[in-house]
């Protein structure tokens, strides 16, 4: 097991109550394995990523079809059940067709993808790899709204258009993907924006859509586009009391990067996320002290794919 890593001083008020330390939680199985498989590298650069992922963002590189396959090996006493691959955007990895096609043969995998850089060729291949495989394969479509209006100003020019383009590829092809849209609006108007978009999607051929919304992440990007998290945005030893922590990813999952294992997808740039080289050494405990914990303590389960086709908010 690695050494706790070193905990930054939490932001708390003077003589708070149940504020003076951050509770920590285990390790309590290895079901996830996530893969940054494109690094900090991406296509598009959104105005709320909570990693600043953008064409020129190296801060973290690519991973080899070799270093996929070492981590595979190596996650199998660990009886992992699902893999995870993500970036920036995993598609502008030149392997990442070879490196799904890979996986298909240790367990069920998911990629998250803007879906602006499919190609007919790669879903074909992608096709015939999950009809030969006994394991599934999802895929992830990020999106922010159900039109250019509301999608292009956080994504960029035109992302709506290509995405929907990339959209209609995986449906010609069989696929569901699950759509994924930060929520860049109002709380009251989910019913609203949801109802909009599965128009939007039956007119894109995909009748059977699959809908996930996510919080935003007060950090990168998005720290800049509106504010980062507060001083008393944090988990306290007193609200862990009777919680379901198993709702925290960072008790079931663990990131593959390039410069070592993290705790999570979405604490890459925080030092104290990368927890060590191997699996093993990752396997300890990790504090609960950074704001965006307090996000996923208050959401549950924001990185792993819904349970059901349909996710009625």
């Amino acid at each position: 097991m690695s050494a706790a890593p070193e905990i930054p001083p939490a932001d708390t008020e003077q003589g708070a109550s149940d504020v003076n330390c951050c509770p920590s939680v285990p390790l309590r199985s290895l079901d996830e394995l996530w893969f940054q498989v494109a690094g900090t590298r991406c296509n598009l650069e959104c105005t709320h990523c909570f990693i600043s992922c953008s064409p020129h963002n190296d801060r973290f590189g690519f991973l080899s079809i070799s270093e996929v396959r070492r981590r595979l090996d190596e996650s199998i006493p660990f009886g992992v059940r699902e893999y995870y691959f993500t970036g920036g955007e995993p598609f502008l990895n030149g392997d990442m067709v070879a490196i799904l096609e890979l996986t298909l043969t240790y367990g069920p995998a998911t990629v998250l993808t803007n879906a602006t850089v499919l190609r007919p060729e790669w879903i074909e291949r992608l096709r015939m790899a999950e009809d030969a495989s006994q394991y599934c394969l999802e895929f992830r479509v990020s999106i922010d709204g159900p039109t250019p209006e509301l999608n292009d100003p956080i994504r960029g020019e035109r992302s709506f258009t290509r995405a929907m383009r990339g959209v209609e590829l995986l449906v010609e092809h069989g696929f569901l993907p699950i759509m994924t849209m930060t929520r860049v609006w109002d709380d009251a108007d989910d019913q609203q924006v949801l109802g909009r978009f599965r128009e939007t999607l039956w007119q894109h051929g995909y009748t059977r859509p699959r809908l996930k919304i996510l919080p935003r992440l007060q950090i990168g990007a998005e720290a800049q586009r509106t504010k980062g998290y507060g001083r008393f945005d944090r988990v306290t030893a007193g609200m862990m009391t009777n919680f379901d922590d198993r709702q925290l990813i960072c008790t079931h999952s663990r990131v593959v990067t390039d410069r070592g294992i993290a705790v999570c997808p979405i604490l890459l740039d925080e030092q104290a996320a990368i927890l060590g080289e191997t699996l093993d050494a990752a396997a300890g405990s990790f504090p609960l002290a950074f704001g965006a914990c307090s996000t996923c303590y208050q959401y549950g389960a924001i990185c792993t794919n819904p349970t059901s086709k349909t996710v009625e908010k």
